[in-house]
């Protein structure tokens, strides 16, 4: 019989994650039923599984469809109330399912969750990949209680609550089924980033919730697939971004916005190129080119009502880069 909780595991030739934190989740998952889904790993991920961990649940993709469309295939197979959506470097903490259901219990209107994420290398900080709970700027720009664009906090129990947020990280993204399945699941044409950031504006935009709640914590690594300094999650940010603003923002906004994002992308381009190399400045022109080129067809994806009043704080950018204003927003 299946379990209320189903934890799928999205892998790509991560035995090596598998091995080091899959123990973790075995050990604190015991109401919870555990899934593997592999997106046609070419390592020995899958044998290794069935070895040494055989209560696991495997569920094999017929190739790589990346992190939005392996998930979307994955989960068609499982039957649960809740997803929780788990990377494979995540380890987990005793108790780390059961604050996340009384929430999902407490109100039916809340769609999506994220636990306290923090670095599994530097135990006492947040982790870039969501940190406490995602916010947005009214430039689009997404941001993290905890961490805003490179610079992380220190965890001092100064967000230790529960409270509304407007996106879930991806690493450990718990969600109702029901939710998932009626918004479509993840967009699959952003094949990773930020496909969590637009599946929750889209759950916002039909009334639901997205929460955050420091009483479960878990500890991430973090760029094991894409390191923050690859020219290709560049790319996978910028355009997916775009394409995520001209889905989910009202219009009177969405062409000033979308010419503004234009200028300071450029400016952006050159910053990335003097840090990182002229690969990521053609990774940002790449991604404006490839965002023109499916521009109809994501039109084609609005839904009929945006919210006006989506973003949390104003001109994030120039706060953080100008104003000498570090960390807290």
């Amino acid at each position: 019989m299946s379990k209320k909780i189903a934890v799928a595991i999205l892998n790509w030739n991560g035995k090596s994650w598998l091995e080091k934190f899959i123990p973790s989740v075995i050990l604190y998952s015991e109401n919870a039923d555990i899934y593997v889904i592999d997106n046609l790993s070419t390592d020995d991920s899958i044998a290794f599984l069935q070895s040494s961990f055989p209560s696991v649940k495997i569920i094999k993709n017929d190739k790589n469809y990346g992190f939005a469309g392996g998930y979307n295939e994955g989960l068609k197979h499982i039957e649960a109330e809740y997803y929780c959506l788990l990377n494979s470097d995540v380890e987990v903490t005793e108790n780390w399912i059961e604050p996340v259901l009384n929430l999902f219990e407490k109100d039916s209107s809340i769609s999506a969750i994220q636990p306290k994420i923090l670095s599994f290398n530097n135990k006492n900080y947040f982790e870039f990949a969501g940190a406490a709970g995602g916010l947005i700027d009214n430039l689009g720009y997404p941001y993290c209680r905890g961490r805003v664009f490179d610079d992380v906090e220190k965890d001092k129990g100064q967000y230790d609550d529960e409270t509304e947020i407007f996106w879930a990280s991806g690493c450990c993204f718990f969600i109702r089924s029901k939710d998932f399945w009626e918004q479509k699941g993840f967009d699959e044409r952003f094949f990773a980033h930020q496909e969590e950031i637009d599946l929750c504006w889209r759950l916002i935009n039909s009334g639901k919730k997205i929460f955050y709640t420091g009483k479960s914590t878990v500890y991430h690594v973090g760029g094991g697939t894409l390191n923050k300094q690859s020219a290709q999650k560049t790319y996978l940010n910028i355009r997916n971004n775009l394409s995520m603003m001209l889905k989910n923002l009202p219009f009177p906004k969405l062409i000033w916005l979308i010419f503004f994002r234009l200028c300071l992308d450029g400016i952006a381009s050159i910053y990335f190129a003097f840090k990182n190399g002229f690969s990521h400045l053609w990774a940002v022109a790449r991604a404006h080119f490839a965002f023109y080129g499916q521009a109809s067809r994501t039109w084609k994806r609005r839904q009929k009502h945006q919210k006006e009043d989506f973003y949390q704080t104003k001109w994030l950018i120039f706060k953080h880069f100008l104003g000498g204003k570090q960390n807290r927003i």
